[in-house]
């Protein structure tokens, strides 16, 4: 494989790949133990020239060995669409995954309302589940539950272990039967027991993820495909520590529908107040990443993500450079993974040639008129100014 053959996984550190308005973000923990949260790869990535990576293919070559074989110590499913598991069958021929953490939802869907990746995964993940009722949960078997739902109170669940459930509003620090709280936190947000019958986005796992060194930490707050009810919802009842992110994964690849409401004309109406949570909730290193194919400069009615206007009023919260496509860096054609590393100085971005991103950074004057529109702003806008 010549495509990103050079590429290694930080020590310890967010990997955001390139895989086209989908999801795929690898979180690595230490030596021995890497996340991955969502996976998308293209039948076309194999290819040379084509600008998605291969991120099955790749983790294959790069996760760390357990028993001969390459160890992936969790999967995190937010949603069972296809852009957020697409290649999953492939993966879990290429690796060992010790756990998977999954939302009620993948196990109430309906087998004909999936893609093959997604069937695969439900169909191990109530394996797993009939393991665990078992008492069997050694490593290969795992299996953790996020969120509650009705399905849950059902026969087929009795006497599923309820150290391997975790509601909103609490912490998870044990990945594959093996504590990790010096290094690892995931703090859960969604999904709410209530919204286990709405549409699909709705559903996701929504964390903060917490990184930690001896002198340093680094959260990311990796929402799924939520929009504005829920994310609103989330900043509105969570203590402040549990939403501070230095790394925003931008909902449901850059989509308006996280800031902007429609209002009874169909017009769209910018939600301030959120948008002020969300800033105020950024730490002094901050970045937002849109996982998603290049963003237009200009979208038209009813286009999907990536939206330009979600992009534009990203862009100001944080510093000039600091928001990022996973298509755009350092170019269209050839993007690379976007990587934030987390060590005992803090959290830094990886570097790359021929980056057109200007990481010098420096916090601009508000320009109001600016908000609101698709015209980009050429100085950066805090919504909590006054």
């Amino acid at each position: 494989m010549s495509k990103l053959e050079n590429f290694t996984l930080p020590d310890r550190g967010f990997v955001f790949w390139p895989v086209g308005s989908g999801d795929s973000t690898t979180i690595v923990i230490d030596d021995d133990h890497v996340m991955q949260v969502d996976l998308r790869q293209l039948e076309s990535s194999s290819e040379e020239d084509d600008p998605h990576a291969p991120v099955a293919d790749l983790l294959e070559k790069l996760l760390p060995q357990k028993d001969g074989k390459p160890y992936l110590a969790a999967f995190v499913l937010t949603h069972p669409d296809k852009d957020h598991c697409q290649g999953f069958a492939d993966l879990m021929d290429k690796v060992s995954i010790g756990e998977i953490w999954i939302s009620p939802r993948v196990l109430s869907e309906f087998d004909e309302d999936l893609c093959d990746d997604a069937e695969a995964l439900k169909d191990e993940a109530e394996r797993r589940v009939k393991q665990a009722r078992n008492g069997k949960t050694s490593s290969g078997d795992r299996v953790r539950i996020i969120g509650y739902a009705d399905i849950l109170d059902e026969d087929d669940y009795e006497g599923f272990p309820e150290e391997m459930l975790t509601i909103p509003g609490n912490e998870v620090t044990e990945i594959d039967g093996e504590e990790l709280s010096s290094t690892f936190r995931a703090f859960v947000h969604a999904p709410f027991k209530d919204d286990a019958e709405a549409e699909r986005n709705d559903t996701s796992v929504a964390l903060q993820i917490t990184l930690k060194t001896t002198g340093a930490s680094c959260r990311a707050l990796l929402l799924g495909d939520l929009s504005n009810p829920t994310v609103n919802r989330i900043f509105s009842i969570s203590d402040d520590a549990d939403m501070e992110w230095n790394v925003l994964l931008a909902p449901h690849h850059c989509s308006k529908t996280v800031m902007y409401v429609a209002d009874d004309d169909g017009n769209d109406v910018l939600d301030r107040e959120l948008m002020s949570k969300i800033e105020d909730a950024g730490g002094e290193c901050r970045y937002i990443v849109s996982s998603s194919e290049p963003i237009p400069a200009r979208n038209q009615s009813g286009d999907n993500p990536p939206h330009a206007k979600a992009k534009n009023r990203y862009e100001e919260i944080v510093e000039t450079g600091h928001f990022l496509c996973t298509h755009e860096r350092p170019s269209e054609d050839k993007p690379e993974p976007i990587v934030v590393r987390v060590s005992d100085e803090g959290c830094d971005l990886d570097p790359v040639e021929e980056s057109s991103a200007d990481l010098s950074g420096g916090v601009s004057a508000a320009i109001i008129e600016a908000r609101g529109t698709d015209t980009p702003p050429t100085r950066q806008v805090g919504f909590g100014a006054s």
